[in-house]
């Protein structure tokens, strides 16, 4: 048995005999063509390392029981794709170098090529649980499906490509298996099945309410009372609408009514662990909850980048893939996966105005 070398562990011949573009000769290439084939297949070994984590973090959640000592795994891998994603958004900094002109000798040999066609990049989107809907807004295909399909032609390698897409889509996201695992968390000590669980769930909603009621209207109170004679203007005073939102919003009066009490006690129970979160039993979940909020915040810093480099290297062109260029860029910065993971900020409140806790035991340590 040969002995095994740091080249042949890690393939370097294979992998440094990749970068030959379309021509597989990179001796031809324009003094700016090699870095732009690097910079573009390391983002492509990031994503690669991404959909790994991901996976084993959605695989962990989708379980029907979670053990308590799983979350800090989970918490593990996204936090690799965290840092993952902040090391790609700096990677902007080293396509930058590439000037206008430089990147416009080469550029059309791309066409129809684009970065939409980034299938490894579609998949996490899928993965974490992008609406298939956000897609048209590409201005190139309806969903990434249809847009891969048409791409891939009749090769092998379209039709891995395909198959792994639709794969993608057939399974659980990332979101399908949080939202599963939070519609277990226990709400007030009980859980679903329990007798009395929905009634528990429906007094905490309300408790909880009541309680951001009265400091809404309390801080509206003290703002007209300071606001002096030319008076402080009636957004800034009036709470109604803040209120009228916290209400939509922990009793799910804006999901269809098959759906309404399975996205309340998801939802209660964001609010239960963001709110009691010093409980021994709820800092691993609240940090769960926190390092998914920074993954996708980061995703939206690394679209906001994307779009900003191409606009600083061609300006508002179009897109080779026949996208809108910079314009479909943007749009993606507004897609929000984790949307109840954003809006549970709205409606907290501080510590000293929290409805009592109960069955606090449930949250302590087993001795």
């Amino acid at each position: 048995m040969a002995i095994p070398t740091y080249w042949d562990y890690l393939k370097l011949e294979e992998l440094l005999g990749l970068q030959g573009g379309l021509e597989e000769d990179e001796t031809g290439h324009l003094p700016d063509e090699l870095h732009f084939i690097v910079v573009h297949q390391v983002f492509e070994l990031w994503f690669k390392l991404i959909l790994r984590e991901l996976r084993l973090a959605r695989d962990h959640l989708v379980t029907p029981e979670v053990p308590e000592e799983t979350i800090p795994y989970v918490v593990h891998h996204l936090t690799r794709v965290n840092e993952i994603l902040k090391n790609a958004v700096d990677q902007f900094r080293i396509m930058e170098t590439l000037t206008p002109q430089d990147f416009l000798d080469f550029r059309d040999k791309l066409v129809p090529a684009s970065g939409f066609q980034s299938f490894q990049m579609r998949e996490i989107e899928i993965l974490m649980g992008l609406d298939l809907g956000d897609f048209s807004t590409s201005g190139a295909a309806a969903s990434p499906l249809s847009h891969i399909k048409k791409s891939a032609g009749d090769s092998a390698a379209g039709a891995r490509i395909v198959r792994r897409i639709e794969t993608a889509i057939e399974q659980p996201s990332l979101r399908a298996a949080l939202h599963d695992w939070l519609y277990r968390t226990p709400i007030q000590g009980t859980v679903p099945g329990d007798p009395a669980d929905e009634e528990h769930v429906q007094q905490f909603v309300d408790d909880y309410l009541r309680a951001f009621t009265t400091l809404q209207e309390g801080q509206a109170a003290r703002l007209k009372e300071i606001s002096g004679p030319a008076g402080l203007p009636d957004a800034v005073i009036d709470r109604s609408e803040t209120i009228a939102s916290a209400t939509e919003f922990l009793n799910a009066t804006d999901m269809e009514p098959e759906a309404r009490k399975r996205m309340q006690r998801i939802r209660a129970a964001l609010v239960f662990i963001e709110s009691y979160r010093t409980l021994p039993l709820l800092a691993w979940p609240r940090l769960l909850l926190d390092t998914i909020v920074e993954s996708e915040e980061l995703m939206v810093l690394f679209r906001t980048r994307h779009a900003r480099m191409v606009e600083r290297v061609i300006g508002r062109r179009a897109g080779t893939g026949g996208s809108s260029g910079v314009d479909y860029l943007d749009r993606t910065t507004r897609y929000r996966i984790f949307t109840e993971l954003w809006a549970v900020r709205t409606v907290l409140l501080p510590k000293s105005d929290l409805p009592p806790l109960r069955n606090a035991d449930a949250y302590g340590f087993a001795r």
